[in-house]
């Protein structure tokens, strides 16, 4: 019995394989990913019946009960699946880029640029500047950071090893002088800046919902399409080439759509950390090592993680809410730790 669907247009335009067990897979998670939704609006101070959340949700709750999900609850939770979605798949790409299983937007530089503009921002244009401009101004910082590591890593092309070393480097840089500029600036700066590097999605608007969708929009099929360039490049640069494959050129739009997804991703929701490392090990154990599946599952796992790390920071020490990266530390950290002693002699 076959293990793979076979799917093609009638005129033979486009035809791929898709295993039965990813898709089986994908509808799992699919299904737990509705019911998390639905369950993270339910839940808090004002809990609430999955019928008052699926009538509100319809248009046929109450007003209190409107306020509360759309106006408080739906937003949040939308920003948590789509910054999940953005950071996994950001980091299952850099894992197959840099052929490296610790690989993740915080390896090279991506988080800490954010960080530093971020911190930057907060410190300096805060008392001048709407807040509201603070999203943008991460992003730069991460394009910035991203442009200056893959120039200091060219020479007659980028490998994967130059990338991660430079990557290192510039991201302790960044790193050090957020840390820096926290410590000299007054301390109502210091504490939102603490507030914003440990990751949170709490007050999410739907300002910010409309922010982050033109990025998911365009990258993440982006991602998908160019997914198979990914396993290409899993297999040296100099096979890939053998291969046919334009290694600088796909290696160049793969990491544009990195730091696109993670910028944005970043910019709304602080420095989540984790989450683009621990996501794409799992969706490699459900469906295995191929792109063309590992990324659709990775970025339901990162949209899982996110909403259960937020659902539980909102919700387990009320009247207190929570930064949603503590959690994603929590969980992630260890498993860092678990990855370094695996592969400690690779």
């Amino acid at each position: 019995m076959s293990r793979l669907i076979t799917i093609r247009s009638k005129t033979g335009f486009f035809s791929f394989l898709v295993q039965k067990r990813a898709v089986l897979v994908l509808a799992v998670l699919f299904v737990f990913t509705l019911a998390l939704f639905l369950f993270s609006m339910a839940l808090g101070n004002n809990g609430l019946s999955f019928a008052d959340v699926w009538t509100t949700l319809i248009g046929q709750g109450t007003e209190a009960n409107a306020l509360v999900i759309g106006t408080l609850r739906l937003p949040r939770v939308i920003v948590a699946v789509l910054v999940g979605a953005a950071l996994s798949v950001s980091g299952a790409i850099l894992q197959g880029l840099i052929r490296n299983p610790l690989a993740s937007p915080d390896m090279i530089g991506i988080t800490n640029g954010a960080a530093l503009a971020a911190v930057t921002f907060i410190t300096y244009f805060a008392g001048t500047v709407s807040i509201q401009w603070l999203p943008a101004a991460a992003f730069v910082g991460a394009g910035l950071i991203s442009i200056v590591i893959y120039l200091l890593a060219w020479s007659k092309g980028v490998t994967s090893t130059r990338l991660v070393l430079i990557g290192i480097g510039i991201s302790a840089t960044a790193s050090s002088l957020t840390m820096l500029m926290i410590i000299l600036s007054p301390m109502s700066s210091a504490s939102q800046a603490f507030t914003w590097l440990t990751g949170s999605i709490y007050g999410a608007s739907w300002d910010n919902v409309y922010a982050l969708l033109p990025w998911m929009i365009i990258f993440l099929p982006a991602a998908m399409i160019y997914a198979r360039n990914v396993n290409v490049q899993e297999l040296g640069d100099e096979m890939a080439q053998g291969l046919g494959a334009s290694v600088q050129l796909h290696r160049g739009l793969l990491l544009l759509v990195c730091v696109a997804l993670a910028g944005s991703a970043v910019a709304v929701a602080g420095a989540i950390g984790f989450i683009g490392l621990i996501a794409p090990h799992i969706a490699r154990k459900l469906v295995g090592p191929s792109f063309d599946t590992l990324l659709p599952v990775a970025a339901l796992i990162g949209s899982l993680m996110l909403m259960a790390a937020d659902m539980v920071a909102r919700t387990a020490f009320q009247p207190m809410d929570i930064p949603a990266g503590v959690f994603t530390a929590g969980v992630g950290a260890p498993f860092f730790i678990y990855l370094l002693y695996r592969n400690r002699n690779k």
